[in-house]
């Protein structure tokens, strides 16, 4: 592991603090109220999410494949979360969830195991989308859920420009992010259908990272999976 990646894990908290704080927490606490069952969280990182789990999640795994980002989040799951949501996934969920360091691409688990999957600001990061989401998709059960928040390519030409100039130093300072993914297109591409999706802009952000959308996709029924 490099040092950049472990100075980026132990300031990435801090480096998110003013997004967080001006929307983004509680976008997150919205969208994962609709979590429940067996839920998959991929590019866990330092377990941001672990306490916006509601009671309704029987079984909550983290995968993330980076030694310090898990280091951090081990510590937060020990600790039952970081208890600042105020939900009861803090006592619960969150301190019994299961940590698999592994990419997203090549999660060692059972297909169709799990209800719901989420991925929050992460496939910006993933080496490869595609695989990243099939994935996801082998993973969940027939209309099964992903929860989603992720920053994109900007709608606008001139913005989106911007972003593949500036993509190749960002990536090496966000320690592999990229600025300039169609994400909305690669889950798509995946085979998911979006129920429901809202565009907006990533808090406390620099511009070429702020486009950001938000919903939830749903993987085929069993009939039409591949």
């Amino acid at each position: 592991m490099s040092l950049w990646g472990r100075i980026f894990a132990l300031g990435y908290d801090r480096l998110m603090a003013d997004t967080e704080a001006a929307g983004l927490a509680a976008r997150r606490s919205a969208l994962l109220a609709g979590a429940h069952g067996a839920v998959l969280e991929i590019g866990a990182g330092t377990g941001v999410n672990v306490d916006r789990y509601p009671a309704g999640v029987s079984e909550l795994v983290l995968v993330e494949p980076e030694a310090p980002m898990v280091a951090r989040l081990r510590r937060r799951v020990a600790q039952g979360g970081a208890g600042t949501a105020g939900t009861a996934g803090t006592a619960g969920t969150a301190g019994t969830a299961r940590i698999v360091q592994a990419p997203a691409e090549a999660i060692p688990l059972p297909d169709a195991s799990f209800d719901v999957a989420v991925s929050t600001l992460v496939l910006c990061t993933v080496r490869d989308p595609a695989a990243a989401l099939a994935e996801v998709r082998r993973l969940l059960r027939p209309g099964g859920r992903l929860l989603f928040i992720e920053h994109v390519r900007a709608d606008e030409p001139g913005l989106a420009r911007w972003q593949d100039r500036l993509d190749p130093l960002w990536r090496r300072f966000g320690h592999g992010c990229r600025c300039n993914r169609p994400t909305l297109a690669a889950i798509r591409a995946a085979g998911f259908e979006v129920e429901t999706l809202e565009t907006g802009r990533l808090p406390k952000a620099p511009p070429f990272v702020r486009p950001m959308i938000a919903g939830v996709a749903v993987a085929p029924a069993a009939a039409a999976a591949a």
